[in-house]
């Protein structure tokens, strides 16, 4: 491992920790100026961590210890998924250990953990969102793994730093196939992140929440623990899309200096990307859950299409 190489891993983790919350709350403002309404501060976020951390963890008599443990375990797999993901520099020292399969298994150990935490209480809303959101992982996994797959068939590698460095830093090339993956991981991105329209964050509904269902017994600093990594899934999953189809600015390995013009390319990106979804939950209604397996369906027909475009041009 060399200084360059840990230095840009520790900046991208520290980074990544510092931004989450900011690329909520710039998502949320943004939603609220499109619907003509009053919009929140854009550090609301982070006063929200800090009322929460300083507030007294309330847990249920009969909790087991995997409650207590689900949000550090979720906050943990989510500041390593955007410690994988490539966003200012390719040397990464995890680069070699972790690819995109592996990204997705974090993805799905968090799912896991805090469904099983939910159910762990008893209670009829944590159970009911536990089953959603089971049913939304198993449905949105395979679309992801399809998209990282189209993507890899291009750079032969499922190293998403391999990936980053073969669509950003050779020659200028038309890959039809990411036109389908592009729209397969926004539809992935939205169910994931729990954005409208498979679920409205910004609701507490029993009929149509999910995420917010399975917080509902949480308080203190474990809610903001799950606060905090749902800002980081945002990220990373934004980071991901970047990565895949906007890979331009990233450092090589052989640049550690291009890092500090990677750095406000990469919160441009952002601002743009956070804008984009703002609008997209505006001009989108919440749709009934029943017809959450369509849409993911249809998001996985358009991964596989990707790699169908891929083959049949590439062959």
């Amino acid at each position: 491992m060399t200084l360059s190489g840990f230095l840009s891993q520790l900046m991208e983790v520290v980074i990544a920790i510092a931004l989450a919350p900011l690329l909520t709350g710039w998502v949320n403002q943004w939603r609220a100026w499109l619907q003509n309404r009053s919009a929140p501060r854009l550090w609301q976020p982070y006063w929200m961590l800090h009322k929460l951390f300083n507030k007294e963890s309330v847990v249920a008599e009969h909790a087991s210890p995997l409650f207590r443990s689900a949000p550090y375990v979720m906050f943990g797999c989510m500041v390593l998924a955007c410690a994988i993901v490539p966003t200012l520099s390719t040397d990464l020292p995890l680069a070699p250990a972790a690819d995109a399969i592996a990204l997705v298994g974090l993805f799905a150990l968090a799912r896991v953990f805090i469904s099983l935490a939910a159910m762990d209480i008893g209670t009829a809303f944590g159970t009911m969102g536990a089953r959603r959101e089971m049913l939304i992982g198993f449905l949105a996994e395979p679309a992801l793994l399809m998209v990282l797959f189209s993507a890899s068939l291009i750079s032969k590698s499922t190293s998403l730093t391999t990936i980053v460095e073969t669509l950003a830093h050779r020659e200028l090339a038309i890959y039809p196939e990411l036109a389908f993956a592009g729209v397969a991981f926004t539809m992935v991105s939205l169910a994931e992140n729990a954005r409208v329209p498979v679920d409205n964050p910004a609701t507490h509904l029993e009929l149509t929440m999910i995420h917010e269902a399975l917080i509902l017994e949480y308080s203190g600093r474990h809610l903001a623990l799950i606060e905090w990594a749902a800002s980081l899934k945002l990220f990373a999953y934004s980071c991901i899309g970047l990565a895949l189809f906007f890979p331009w600015g990233v450092a090589e390995t052989e640049a550690p200096l291009a890092m500090l013009l990677a750095l406000p390319l990469l919160v441009l990106k952002l601002a743009i990307g956070g804008f984009l979804l703002a609008a997209l939950e505006t001009l989108s209604a919440k749709m009934r859950i029943f017809r959450v397996p369509e849409f993911l369906a249809t998001a996985f027909l358009l991964a596989v299409i990707g790699l169908l475009v891929h083959l049949l041009l590439r062959r």
